[in-house]
């Protein structure tokens, strides 16, 4: 059931790239960030109170709460970089670049969380930057 997660994530995250490039036009990209940010707290919000998730509220460990907020914090700045970069550029140069996330994740997995990297990861890791290089070229 995960791949079925990580495909509509990929489909909703190229909707999102999509209707962002059109939707920034004469906009400040900070302010469609913040925009875009608040329909994202409703709807996780939403989300939370229909499936009664919020009972779990304070079960949540002091080092979660600390690691939840430095992922927001760093998902708050990817995402200002992410639509400044495409009010900027276009949105065909700009995603694939974004998408260096994957190898930057591979690597930080392995240093931090001691995951596995193996050939095939490496592989892996070089082809989608080699892909990235050749798409913004």
């Amino acid at each position: 059931m995960w791949a079925v997660f990580a495909i509509l994530s990929a489909v909703f995250a190229a909707l999102t790239s999509i209707l962002a490039k059109i939707g920034i036009d004469g906009v400040n990209s900070n302010l469609a960030t913040a925009i875009r940010t608040v329909v994202v707290v409703v709807m996780s919000w939403g989300m939370v109170f229909l499936t009664n998730a919020q009972v779990g509220l304070g079960q949540i460990s002091k080092k979660s709460w600390i690691f939840l907020i430095l992922s927001g914090l760093a998902t708050g700045a990817s995402w200002l970089c992410y639509y400044q970069a495409l009010q900027m550029g276009d949105a065909s140069k700009v995603v694939p670049i974004d998408k260096l996330s994957v190898v930057i994740t591979l690597v930080l997995a392995f240093v931090f969380l001691h995951e596995q990297f193996t050939a095939k990861s490496l592989i892996g890791c070089i082809l989608i930057g080699a892909g990235t290089l050749l798409m913004v070229l």
